[in-house]
This record gives C-alpha cells, structure tokens and sequence, in this order.
C-alpha cells in the first residue's frame, strides 16, 4: 500500500520550474519598479525637514487638541464623522436596489449586466475625483463629502450585497409558498431574515473606511478635519498637525474597536 502511494507521487509532475519562474518574474518587476525611485532626491536639506516634521507632531498643540469650538479638534472630528456615518446611510440604503438589480438569480442577464457596467464606472472613479466635482456643485462643505462617500458606497456595498442574496436559503421560501404565504410574508419573514444581519455588518465596515476618506476629502475642501490639516502642512505648523494626528489616532481606533465587536456579533448571532 505504502509503496503504490509513493510510485503515485513520484509520478506527480514536479513545479519547481513554476515556482522558478514566478519567482523570477516578481524579482524581476520588483527590481524594475524600483528604478522609478530617485533616492539621490534625498538630501541634507530634507533629512533636516523630515526631524522637524516628527518634532512638531511629537510636541502637538494642545490647545488646538482641547479646543471645543467649532475651529478645534474635537468639533473638526465630529464633523468629519456626521459626515462618513450619513454618507455611508445613504450609500447603504441606495445600495439595497442596485444590490438586487445585479443578482443573476433576480433580474434578467440584460438588467443585471447593464447595472453592473454601471456599478464598476461608479468603482473606477476615486473618491477626491468625486469630491472635487462635488465642491465645484454644491460648493466647499460637509454635503459635498456626504455625497461623495455615498456614491463611493454605493461601488462596493452593492457588490457585497449581491454575494449575501446570492447566498439565500431558497428552501425557506419554497417551504413558505408552499404554506401558502404571499409575497410581502415571505420578503418579511423568508428573506429579510437572512440579509439583515450581513448587510448591516457590511454597512459598519464601509463606515469604518469611510471614516478614514473622509478624512482625506477634506483636502479638497468637502468638509472634515482635512482641510485644517493641509493648512496646517502648507504653512509648516508641524504642532498643530501632530494635534490633528493624535485626534484622527484616538478617533480611528475607537471606532475600529467597537465597529469590529458589532460585527463579530452580527455575524456570529
């Protein structure tokens, strides 16, 4: 037995070769990149930036840090909360729709192809080029990022969505045809059961990342803490932006903590 076991697996075609030339193509691509590098761009004069950068985050303004009005850290990161929490409601409940418009098992191929076409441009577009149009309609401001992060959402929630509603339980709504149920019980009681939990676990992660680009949407004047923040680099206040920092780190990993204990509960019940 042992023996046939072992002429089996000699006869197993042998992929070092593969590994080889994987290897080698990714050795290679890594050494090509870095000839797009210009390390001699690095000089005394920015090695002298760089430590005065890190001595003015380390030494943060903390009158800006503890300031309470509405030119402070803590009203600066409130906004740029309201702002990720509304946009990513928003994207979350248009996402519903789209989601079910792209499920094969749902609509006709021409329905789900166009609106996956649709779904992927959404994608392709990054979130600053979205907040600079946005600002150029609606003006500088808090709505400009709330729309943006929800049409942002929109790209990936409704395609995490589709997985969850491909991955229905059809027997419960078999069953419930078969009871006689009609179709408003069995979307409440056959189908929203088995969505609700995922969705909204999804939803808390894409405010989780939404959190974090609104962030850099402020650069482009829609709203947030970003927009004091490039000021405050393009005018060399290196305390001030060590403020910011420490404020965005604090608000990050509360809302990482508690955004990962939510949906380990959802999903695991």
């Amino acid at each position: 037995m042992n023996q046939a076991i072992n002429t089996q697996l000699l006869k197993e075609p042998s992929k070092k070769w593969q590994y080889s030339l994987l290897a080698l193509i990714l050795g290679g691509s890594f050494i090509w990149s870095l000839s797009a590098i210009q390390f001699n761009a690095v000089d005394d004069g920015g090695w002298k930036i760089a430590l005065t950068i890190i001595q003015g985050i380390l030494h943060p303004d903390l009158d800006l840090l503890l300031n309470f009005s509405n030119q402070g850290v803590p009203y600066l990161l409130f906004e740029t909360i309201c702002i990720a929490f509304l946009g990513t409601v928003f994207g979350a409940i248009l996402s519903i729709p789209v989601a079910f418009l792209m499920a094969p098992s749902v609509v006709p191929k021409p329905v789900y192809l166009i609106t996956r076409f649709l779904v992927i441009v959404i994608r392709t577009v990054p979130a600053l080029v979205y907040g600079l149009m946005f600002v150029r309609v609606t003006g500088p401001g808090a709505f400009a990022g709330v729309m943006t992060m929800s049409l942002t959402s929109i790209g990936m929630v409704s395609k995490l969505y589709v997985d969850i509603i491909e991955d229905i339980d059809t027997g419960i709504l078999e069953a419930m045809t078969a009871m006689g149920c009609n179709t408003f019980e069995k979307i409440r009681f056959g189908i929203i059961p088995q969505l609700i939990a995922n969705f909204v676990s999804i939803t808390i992660y894409r405010f989780d990342m939404n959190l974090r680009d609104a962030t850099i949407l402020g650069l482009v004047g829609a709203g947030g803490i970003g927009s004091p923040l490039i000021f405050a680099m393009n005018s060399y206040r290196w305390n001030q932006v060590g403020a910011i920092l420490i404020g965005l780190i604090v608000l990050i990993l509360i809302v990482e903590v508690i955004s990962n204990k939510l949906r380990s509960k959802l999903v695991n019940g």
